[in-house]
């Protein structure tokens, strides 16, 4: 049969309010009346009603994550997938559950649906529009945004630091005595794409000398734009010319540096290949892509913590989170 609280703080010998703290969590009680309770709970299988839950705590234990990508893959995406994983495993630790959409044209249906359902709070994943942010506003749902930017003042951010992956980018290549330099730049509409490709540039500059550095401009930031690009840009290297090729995603360097190996141009011998992100794929690989490293699995577990933070009504939460990039060094630039 199915029990309810009262049956079971009656069971207990306690009230009926002693009993909801010790089962929520929430609030004291004795360690003696929390094992009383317990005890009962366990013996009689109890399991809170999520409706009941929602009508007591005003709340839903739920939270929506839109990831708003135009072009898939977009959840197997190899940095997304890393993300949401991390989001899943945080959620289901703090005791939420995830609503999961993606949106391709960055409209507001994706936040009509999860609004629909009573989220009680929102992660937005990647750029989006104002029109988003504003629409979102408007419901008073606590919301943050993660691997985005928008210039709006209000918005809890998380980040990678990726100016700084960018300059770090360029004193490893500079170290090792390149002086000509080929980059493949992802969409630069895109936040990350566009401080990785800003920070390189700014790099090379304080360390000077340098005699090449011509910037391609890439639609997409997929292998197989990688691999066409390589394909009209492969005289730069098969003309003996060594020098270094610099991918803005771990994906455009790898379509890349399967070109270069398809035609016997020595890698790292010849060409230096370098992308951001340090995908699964990038170890994987023969040889090994050096890459640097996006803390996906940070800003994945952050992003739930600050979101419970805003949905309890936390005061002094950071507003803008930074996480430092790492350059990982593997055999195509050794």
């Amino acid at each position: 049969m199915g029990y309810n609280i009262n049956e079971i703080a009656a069971l207990a010998g306690v009230s009926r309010s002693t009993a909801s703290r010790v089962i929520s969590g929430n609030g004291y009680a004795s360690p003696e009346v929390r094992e009383r309770v317990m005890k009962i709970v366990e013996q009689l299988q109890y399991k809170p009603s999520a409706v009941a839950r929602a009508m007591v705590s005003q709340r839903t234990y739920n939270i929506g994550v839109i990831v708003f990508r135009e072009t898939l893959p977009i959840v197997s995406h190899p940095l997304y997938s890393k993300l949401i994983d991390a989001v899943l495993m945080q959620a289901e630790a703090k005791g939420y559950s995830i609503f999961l959409k993606t949106d391709r044209e960055m409209s507001l249906r994706s936040t009509d649906y999860l609004l629909e359902q009573r989220v009680d709070g929102l992660i937005l994943i990647s750029r989006l529009r104002q029109n988003v942010v504003d629409y979102v506003k408007k419901f008073n749902v606590p919301y943050l945004m993660v691997n985005g930017s928008t210039n709006d003042p209000e918005v809890i951010h998380l980040v990678s630091d990726d100016e700084e992956g960018g300059a770090k980018a360029a004193a490893h290549l500079h170290g090792l005595g390149h002086r000509h330099f080929l980059v493949f730049a992802g969409p630069q509409k895109h936040r990350s794409h566009n401080l990785r490709m800003e920070g390189f540039k700014r790099g090379l500059e304080q360390l000077g000398g340098v005699e090449t550095l011509e910037i391609v401009s890439s639609r997409d930031s997929t292998f197989e734009q990688g691999y066409a690009l390589m394909q009209k840009h492969l005289e730069w290297f098969s003309e003996g010319r060594v020098g270094a090729l610099v991918a803005t995603n771990d994906m455009l360097a790898l379509g890349a540096m399967k070109v270069l190996l398809e035609h016997s141009i020595a890698v790292p011998g010849q060409a230096s290949v370098l992308g951001f992100d340090n995908i699964d794929y990038a170890a994987m690989y023969a040889p090994g892509l050096t890459t640097v490293q996006v803390d996906t699995a940070s800003m994945g577990r952050d992003a739930v913590d600050l979101l419970d933070r805003l949905i309890r009504k936390e005061q002094d939460i950071p507003q803008l989170n930074i996480y430092p990039s790492e350059l990982i060094v593997r055999q195509s630039t050794k």
